[in-house]
């Protein structure tokens, strides 16, 4: 089982990981369910890293330093898949032609627009909470965010032609989905009680939003909108924290 779990964690992150390690594609075939826990294991790490950097800094450059490790440790590659995704998306093309400008590496005004949106809500979310909370939340974000692709790799067909990379995963059981969404409301039970199974029910809904709007644009998904899925799940689990909090 290292195999999978390893082509996870090379598939997900910037860790140098051999290739060798991987077991080659019957190992990504395979590593679906390892993507929750690459995304625990990521969350654990930026919880450090924030708990670590708000002992020196203050509050905000620590949050701006922790949203940065979180675009980072995935060599930003979620995040470039928001702006793709969202050029092709608010375009006001056809299915084709959206493909087309998805497919485009330059980063067009609707992108460049999400990400600054992205960054600047996830920022001043973790900014705004009290550090109990932040500390919960930045443990859970990455969580979502991996159990939001997994849904929509198997529950939505591969939207291009041919076999890209994020084909592959189109292959596996919707139990995938089941499984990755008990990892998220487990960890956020023993985290947060009630308020993080709300948020873990908010992030899924939203998902389903987002796969149904994906579905409606290029009827699937592709790895772009992969990663904008993860992006967009990522902001709204520490929302639903904060107005936790607020109303308190």
């Amino acid at each position: 089982m290292t195999g999978p779990f390893f082509a996870a964690l090379r598939f997900l992150t910037i860790i140098p990981v051999p290739e060798n390690w991987t077991g080659g594609e019957k190992g990504l075939e395979k590593c679906l369910p390892f993507f929750p826990v690459i995304g625990l294991l990521i969350g654990i790490a930026a919880a450090l890293l924030d708990s670590a950097l708000t002992g020196v800094l203050p509050p905000l450059p620590a949050a701006v330093l922790t949203v940065a490790f979180l675009i980072g440790i995935s060599g930003g590659f979620h995040m470039d898949g928001l702006a793709d995704t969202m050029d092709g998306f608010l375009s006001s093309r056809p299915r084709e032609r959206i493909l087309e400008i998805m497919k485009d590496s330059c980063t067009g005004a609707m992108g460049t627009v999400a990400i600054s949106l992205v960054i600047l809500l996830k920022v001043s979310l973790l900014f705004s909470l009290p550090s109990g909370a932040r500390w919960n939340a930045i443990l859970l974000m990455p969580l979502a965010g991996r159990a939001a692709m997994i849904a929509m790799m198997v529950l939505l067909p591969y939207a291009r032609s041919g076999n890209g990379i994020a084909a592959v995963f189109g292959k596996h059981s919707r139990l995938h989905a089941v499984w990755a969404a008990f990892v998220l409301f487990a960890a956020g039970w023993m985290l947060a009680g009630w308020t993080a199974i709300a948020a873990g029910l908010i992030t899924i809904v939203t998902a389903a939003i987002f796969m149904r709007w994906s579905f409606l644009k290029i009827g699937g998904y592709t790895g772009d909108t992969l990663g904008a899925a993860g992006e967009i799940t990522e902001a709204v689990l520490p929302l639903v924290f904060l107005i936790s909090a607020c109303n308190r």
